[in-house]
């Protein structure tokens, strides 16, 4: 969830005060009191012309600020941009720079949000003015955050908090913290840390700061299984939530508040609240909120026995879990590469200082002609063998990197783009010689109740074990990979669909038997699975992915741990 900075300072008399104190004061206002906000910008546009260059820079980053916080980042941008590029102002350009960085993280422009990221930490050691570190600090903390960096995340919240600009509170510093902490999994709904952040806003008086840590306190109710609490605690802020109209703690409430409806098992209240959230969004958006609307709705409709509802809202969960996850990557994606420039360019001045520092030598050198002809020689071959290191590792390092931008991290088998691009290749290939494959998904059954009866952890040692399980079962030529949470894709090449169902159902079989011990004890899974064949669904990757998906979903309808073909109406292959 985005932050939007301010300071807050005391509002005085707007009629005995000058214009440059007016857009000061405005400033302060925007997350306090943001009505207000909207009426003094609206009274300053009024005395343009009596403004000066640099207080008519301000009142445009203003406007630019207000467009960006409504999500209008079209608008926001050329505006932004104007400022950093036209306006005499180190401060405003910092600021506005910070500003247009969030804006491209959340419009998923992640290459060029943390190149401008590198930008801003290279500033900020010059910057003098405590607001644009303020302001630069948290936009960067809030960025970070998103590529899953908690613990950087949380440092530059904490580096803010050590020189508040005049008027500012530890509200925003200790929210940037909170959020990072919980994305960590490091709070609960009692955490001393928590109700230090929640006292520091309330003081502050910082509404959009208050809301969204109860969003996160609400959040950790549900997670706790505390239903009741998230509903007390999300029915008494929507007020509050509604009057400052942010979108994303709107959307945030009303997907709260459709899980704890469903936890409690009010059905009607859990349907109203997620199609809210879904009204709430762009048809286009994908974000973790989202699916959880998307997955509240399919398990009504699943539980009511609305079959193709069920099946509807689940394609839409699906494609917004694979959709976020690979947002997800995404990030961490640019983050990885925003940090090899970062070394790319350290070595090529490393590179280029060591170039100058041989020539000084072999000026030096050639003065002394024979007599120091050996040790020129030994220098220049220690600074070339040098370079050569460098570049050696940094290829090595590329390389390195770009295996692991393909491979799943947690299980080691091919990530979702990877494994769906590499078989689209191998139909393809399959196809021209009129070969036989089988796309295979699996799912582990239940594993939700794994990961919350025993913990993450352990669900993530069920997801390795299933994955090695697996790979005893396949051929060193078979397709591997983790389509997102506990769902995974294998390709079956040179495989007929009886040939599939069998290698499917040892796979079934393995991982049925399968124990992992903990120390109350061990602890059993089971999967379904869900098979298309080109014998009967031909060779489109699209069309065996349907396949397959619906011939799964027949699986966990028909009971779960089972293997269905996509041939099979009711699937009659069962543990």
């Amino acid at each position: 969830m985005a932050f939007c900075v301010t300071i807050r300072p005391s509002f005085a008399d707007t009629s005995a005060s000058s214009l440059a104190t007016q857009l000061d004061q405005a400033e302060g206002l925007r997350t306090a009191d943001h009505p207000r906000f909207l009426r003094q910008l609206d009274a300053l546009r009024l005395h343009i012309t009596s403004m000066s260059a640099r207080e008519r820079w301000h009142l445009r980053y203003l406007e630019a600020w207000e467009s960006s916080f409504q999500g209008d980042y079209a608008n926001a941008e050329p505006r932004l941009r104007d400022v950093i590029d036209h306006a005499d102002d180190p401060a405003l350009s910092v600021k506005a720079s910070a500003i247009l960085m969030g804006d491209w993280g959340s419009n998923k422009r992640y290459e060029e949000a943390f190149e401008l990221a590198n930008q801003l930490v290279a500033r900020l050691p010059t910057t003098q003015d405590k607001l644009a570190r303020f302001v630069a600090l948290s936009y960067l903390s809030q960025l970070l955050r998103t590529a899953g960096q908690y613990d950087l995340a949380a440092s530059y919240a904490h580096d803010m908090a050590q020189d508040l600009p005049p008027g500012e509170t530890s509200c925003k510093p200790m929210s940037l913290e909170l959020t990072a902490l919980y994305d960590a999994h490091e709070l609960t709904s009692t955490s001393p840390e928590l109700l230090r952040a929640l006292e520091s806003c309330q003081i502050a008086g910082e509404s959009v700061f208050i809301n969204t840590l109860w969003l996160v306190k609400a959040s950790i109710h549900l997670d706790e299984n505390q239903p009741e609490k998230a509903v007390e605690l999300l029915q008494r802020i929507a007020p509050s939530i509604h009057r400052d109209q942010y979108y994303s703690s709107m959307l945030a409430l009303q997907t709260e508040l459709a899980q704890a409806y469903l936890k409690q098992g009010n059905d009607g209240a859990a349907r109203k609240t997620a199609l809210a959230a879904l009204a709430l969004s762009d048809p286009n958006d994908v974000s973790e909120t989202l699916r959880d609307a998307y997955h509240v709705l399919y398990s009504i409709e699943k539980k009511q026995g609305n079959s193709p509802a069920a099946l509807t809202y689940y394609e839409h969960y699906v494609a917004q879990d694979i959709g976020y996850l690979n947002d997800v990557s995404a990030r961490a994606l640019a983050y990885a590469v925003a940090r090899q420039h970062v070394i790319v360019q350290k070595l090529e001045t490393e590179k280029l200082s060591r170039q100058n520092n041989i020539l000084l030598l072999q000026q030096a050198l050639d003065a002394k002609a024979a007599e120091t002809s050996r040790l020129y020689i030994i220098v220049l071959l220690m600074g070339l063998a040098s370079a050569t290191l460098w570049l050696f590792r940094l290829k090595r390092s590329q390389l390195r990197f770009k295996k692991l931008s393909s491979i799943d991290g947690l299980t080691g088998v091919f990530n979702h783009q990877h494994f769906m691009s590499e078989a689209g290749r191998a139909v393809q290939q399959l196809e021209r010689k009129l070969g036989a494959a089988c796309l295979v998904f699996i799912d582990l059954d239940n594993f939700k109740q794994i990961n919350d009866t025993h913990g993450h952890a352990m669900g993530d040692v069920v997801l390795r074990r299933s994955v090695t399980i697996c790979r005893q079962q396949l051929r060193p030529s078979d397709l591997y990979g983790r389509l997102g949470g506990e769902e995974f894709g294998i390709l079956l090449l040179d495989c007929t669909r009886e040939q599939g169902i069998a290698i499917a159902e040892r796979i079934r079989i393995a991982i049925d038997t399968a124990i992992v011990e903990v120390d109350a004890g061990i602890v059993t899974f089971s999967a379904s699975v869900g098979l298309a064949s080109t014998d009967s669904s031909g060779y489109d990757l699209q069309r065996l992915s349907r396949e397959a998906d619906a011939a799964l979903y027949r699986a966990k309808r028909a009971g779960r741990n089972r293997v269905i073909s996509d041939a099979e109406e009711d699937g009659l292959v069962e543990a």
